[in-house]
């Protein structure tokens, strides 16, 4: 019996961890897509504005353009960042 319950501690021990590795890797990547796409874009666009990339400043771009790329390579690192955390955990897919 009290193999069973320091069994059923520790899953919910590595649930929590699991979980809470989960959620940092979400609100890291949602504040880097914010700062790319609402500070680079809107916000820092008039400090930007100096600084050139394919004939147009940086600010513009990244409002176009940039905050897209960085989305889809969140996505990437995301699904990376993931799988290597499942198999740390031993919830990987097969």
């Amino acid at each position: 019996m009290a193999d069973h319950t320091q069994t059923a501690q520790a899953g919910q021990k590595s649930d929590a961890g699991y979980w809470s590795a989960n959620v940092r890797i979400i609100l890291i990547s949602l504040v880097i897509w914010a700062i790319c796409s609402f500070g680079f874009g809107i916000l820092l666009r008039p400090m930007l504005s100096g600084i050139e990339v394919g004939g147009t400043d940086i600010g513009f771009w990244f409002a176009q353009q940039g905050s897209i790329l960085v989305f889809l390579a969140l996505i990437f690192f995301y699904a990376w960042r993931m799988n290597k955390l499942d198999r740390e955990y031993g919830v990987e897919e097969e």
